[in-house]
């Protein structure tokens, strides 16, 4: 047992990197921007799987060691619960006199009728053994709170069956999060179907049950304050046989209340806007663009980039050096204070955006990984990307590049990031965790209790038959308390 708790401890210890350190699987952004601000402590930190902390060696080795050393102190603790259950208590000791409770009274009931007295006054909730011992004499001894042991063997159960439970939800569990502009959708089929997939060992993603979701619109209100008091998403969606069909069920989604399709859950984690811009090149053509933008801080002030690869006046190596990025801050309601723009209210009341715009070389052919939210930094301390114009755009507005090229801001929509869940060990998981709770308060509320009743038959002075009742009380796991029950035990069968 000393070992599990060790172990037990060790777990928690070693969870604690997973929920203060950037993780791969949940953030690839943040994790690669840490190791590039801390470069000799986060290519340690990396390389000892503190980055995916769940998924390293030393993690699982704990969390192997904690199970085995669960199991092996469950065996033979369930084997001695159960012959204790089958087994009587235990035979009245020869002197109760030194039993830490005792009391000794003189009764004329007669043995037989005082030892039926105290059975009734114990009644069900106590374990009776009654003997005859070789000088006539009486005896009683009686036990409760056997559940005391079964609390602590079910509490004991259910740390392992939520072991195993989380076990079963990494091994073939996964989940996928994408970006889902308002009036589109999409079609989960597998994980190239999401902008972030995070599978379980077993899983391969040829086995996920397809769905496609629709989402309509969105709203969102906010008090006084700017603090968020409801976000709600009007999806369409298509499950089952009906998928690729004109079938489609309707569902208004919010946040920890998700929609349950196909075994899986599809949650709504949050929303951000989407700015519009229209670019007319010099040679008259025009194009539409608009970019997802990633919520900063609590007013939703958002940044992002809108990367241009494919300018309609340039092709063969030169478009290399006239690729276009629009590097922005959204501001759902913009200030502008000493030409830096800032947001005063999560909703969208006065719209604007600040945009820098870099031309060059974006960096897109050279392999190199980019977040779709900010350009390589490289390409622009290189000089590959130099930055030609800024400025601050309310709808409508527009900014006029050095070649004649024209820049308007139009407008924006809103987005919804969705987050789809499977984990077949969630249902296992809470049923463990209730029965955890359950036997962790029984085996701290009931206490184990024992007490004998010895009666002799004797006479008095003028001869007449009485009885010498001897009481001993013990109390197994824990005395406080006990006294008084004693007592109470002891006046009902005087």
């Amino acid at each position: 047992m000393r070992t599990a708790l060790i172990l037990l401890f060790l777990f928690a210890l070693a969870s604690l990197p997973g929920a203060l350190l950037p993780q791969w699987n949940l953030d690839r952004g943040k994790t690669a921007q840490f190791i590039i601000d801390h470069p000799r402590w986060g290519r340690l930190l990396d390389a000892t799987g503190f980055f995916s902390v769940f998924g390293s060696p030393w993690y699982a080795a704990i969390y192997l060691l904690l199970f085995t050393s669960l199991v092996g102190c469950l065996v033979p603790r369930s084997v001695e619960l159960t012959r204790q259950l089958r087994r009587p208590p235990v035979v009245t000791p020869r002197n109760l006199v030194r039993m830490p409770h005792f009391f000794a009274f003189t009764t004329s009931a007669t043995p037989d009728d005082s030892a039926a007295k105290a059975t009734a006054v114990l009644g069900r909730r106590w374990r009776i053994r009654r003997d005859v011992e070789a000088d006539g004499a009486v005896t009683i001894s009686a036990e409760r709170g056997y559940l005391r042991e079964v609390g602590n063997v079910v509490f004991h159960l259910s740390l392992l069956g939520l072991l195993v439970a989380v076990a079963v939800g990494k091994l073939v569990g996964y989940e996928g999060s994408i970006i889902v502009d308002t009036q589109s959708g999409f079609c989960s089929v597998g994980p190239v179907s999401y902008d972030n997939f995070r599978p379980g060992i077993l899983v391969d993603g040829t086995q996920m049950s397809p769905f496609c979701v629709n989402v309509e619109n969105f709203r969102s209100a906010y008090t006084a304050q700017g603090q968020a008091s409801e976000f709600a998403a009007t999806i369409r969606y298509q499950s089952g046989s009906d998928v690729g069909t004109g079938r489609w069920s309707s569902r208004v989604l919010q946040v920890n209340d998700p929609l349950r399709i196909s075994g899986q859950r599809l949650y709504l984690l949050g929303h951000g806007f989407t700015p519009h811009f229209r670019v007319k090149y010099p040679s008259g053509a025009v194009r539409d663009y608009a970019q997802p933008f990633q919520p900063m801080d609590s007013t939703l002030v958002s940044q992002g980039a809108v990367k241009i690869t494919d300018p309609p006046d340039w092709n063969g190596t030169s478009l290399l050096t006239h690729q276009l990025a629009l590097v922005g801050v959204f501001a759902p309601t913009q200030r502008v204070s000493g030409g830096v723009m800032t947001s005063v209210f999560p909703a969208a009341r006065d719209p604007g955006v600040a945009v820098q715009v870099y031309r060059g070389d974006l960096g897109l052919e050279i392999g190199r990984p980019q977040s779709v939210f900010a350009i390589d930094s490289a390409q622009v301390a290189s000089g590959l990307l130099v930055k030609v114009k800024q400025g601050n755009l309310s709808p409508g507005q527009t900014l006029t590049l050095d070649d004649g090229t024209v820049i308007t801001f139009t407008g924006y929509n809103e987005w919804v990031s969705l987050q789809t869940s499977y984990d077949p060990g969630q249902l296992g998981a809470l049923i463990s965790a209730i029965a955890l709770l359950v036997g962790l308060t029984v085996s701290l509320t009931i206490k184990r209790r024992r007490v004998w009743f010895r009666f002799r038959a004797t006479a008095d002075a003028t001869g007449e038959a009485r009885t010498d009742v001897e009481v001993g009380g013990l109390a197994r796991t824990d005395a406080a308390g006990y006294g008084e029950e004693f007592s109470r035990l002891v006046r009902l069968t005087v």
